[in-house]
């Protein structure tokens, strides 16, 4: 008699939900791309437009995986949907661009900003700050391996103080800068040089990074006490959540330092809170740097490593990935393998902006493709009649698709040797895919 292998623990709650996805999205991308986002534009009014725009395309976003992830609630997120709506192949090259370049690389490019920042409290030189973020990956990655409950009880304090954190920076900021004369509404031409498209393009992909996490929560799905429940108010309330601290945090910047001085930082939210507070604010603002860049690595390595295990599940990944730790209930090896690529592109890349270069534009793609499978499902009436739908079928997700490919082709209009070069390492997999697809096919057909 064969010993049944174990299954994921489903202990995952409406908090939960909502603590993964503000915990992933609120990372570096709030504390490191305005001022990068202020060289594209003249003016605070158009920047808040943007920053809007961005968090309703991820407000929709979350009602399109909220459907998909109630019709499908099993672990593995796009890939399960994807693999459903149109095959193994698709299925394969989305969970191979995951490993290799979409979920390892943040992993490894918020270390680095995590080490950078705890260089504020203990004095480190270039090689002490990688062996700090290589530490940083094996740390999290050791409380993941342990078990979800560990991931999960760093998950909800993490998630809190960064949200309350952000939030009460944001206030302090613009109520200490009451006394002072506004810079909110000061311009300059922009400094970039990519053309009014482009610009408007490299702008919203900065945004669109750093709204990214929402999408993570349909990997867990299958760990969830009741995914058709807990899933779309997870997503909904967090991502509105999100927006409205990213808003008021732009707004702040803004005031204090206005667009030129937002735009010759390098470190904005300690040079804003520095104006208004003093260095006591740096320090502030570096250990709620360090707790929203750890927050985001362990809500990423809770979530992504899931896909990996599902693919080898369906026999179309490594099967060594296939396994449920005995006694922690996690997929234990599938988020070795997820640490070790992250600590390898750290060492190779050792820069933040070279790692998460063109993360987003591959990113993008799959959420395209993710967008037509809703279509697809919902037509097919995957998952039965008490699902959660997506408002306003079929023109709201037919807004949120075009949006998506009207950014993919700007990027590779403004960009296009950038474009091809994020293309390549998606298209790396295509072989690989049909190795395994074939062999997995071959397989059911022996079994039949």
């Amino acid at each position: 008699m064969t010993t049944p292998q174990p299954t994921l623990r489903k202990s995952l709650t409406l908090v939960d939900g909502v603590s993964i996805v503000v915990g992933i999205t609120i990372g570096a991308g709030i504390f490191s791309t305005p001022q990068i986002i202020a060289g594209y534009h003249s003016s605070f009014g158009i920047i808040a437009l943007y920053w809007i725009l961005g968090g309703l395309l991820a407000f929709t976003g979350g009602l399109i995986y909220a459907e998909l992830g109630t019709r499908l609630p099993n672990t593995g997120g796009e890939y399960v949907y994807l693999t459903r709506a149109f095959g193994p192949y698709v299925g394969f090259v989305f969970g191979w661009a995951q490993l290799f370049i979409i979920r390892t690389s943040p992993g490894a490019g918020l270390a680095i900003i995590t080490a950078n920042y705890l260089g504020y409290f203990i004095p480190l030189t270039d090689s002490g700050k990688t062996a700090v973020a290589l530490g940083t990956i094996a740390v999290l990655g050791t409380v993941n391996y342990l078990g979800i409950r560990w991931a999960s009880f760093y998950q909800r304090p993490s998630s809190i103080i960064k949200a309350v954190g952000l939030l009460a920076l944001a206030l302090a900021g613009l109520a200490a800068s009451r006394g002072q004369v506004s810079l909110l509404a000061t311009t300059a031409a922009p400094t970039a040089t990519l053309g009014p498209v482009g610009n408007a393009s490299a702008a919203f992909l900065l945004i669109v990074f750093s709204y990214l996490g929402w999408d993570r929560l349909g990997y867990v799905a299958g760990e969830m006490k009741n995914p058709r429940r807990v899933l779309p108010p997870s997503l909904l309330i967090s991502v509105a959540t999100i927006a409205g601290l990213y808003l008021l945090t732009n707004l702040m910047y803004h005031q204090i330092l206005g667009i030129e001085g937002v735009r010759g930082s390098t470190i904005v939210a300690s040079d804003a809170i520095i104006q208004v507070i003093g260095p006591i604010g740096a320090g502030l603002v570096a250990a709620l740097v360090v707790v929203s860049t750890t927050g985001s690595i362990n809500g990423t390595m809770t979530a992504a490593p899931r896909v990996y295990y599902a693919m080898a599940k369906d026999g179309l990944f490594f099967k060594w990935l296939d396994y449920v730790h005995p006694r922690f209930r996690t997929p234990s090896r599938a988020i070795l393998v997820h640490c070790v690529w992250a600590a390898v592109i750290l060492l190779v890349r050792q820069n933040f902006e070279n790692i998460v270069a063109g993360m987003t534009f591959a990113i993008l793609i799959f959420y395209a493709f993710t967008t037509v499978a809703l279509f697809k499902l919902r037509r097919q009436g995957v998952g039965g009649p008490d699902v959660f739908k997506v408002p306003a079928y079929p023109l709201l997700p037919a807004l949120y698709l075009l949006g998506i490919v009207a950014l993919i082709v700007f990027r590779l209009v403004s960009e296009p040797v950038l474009s091809l070069i994020d293309l390549a390492f998606i298209a790396s997999g295509i072989p690989f895919a049909f190795i395994w697809c074939r062999r997995h096919v071959s397989a059911g057909t022996e079994g039949r």
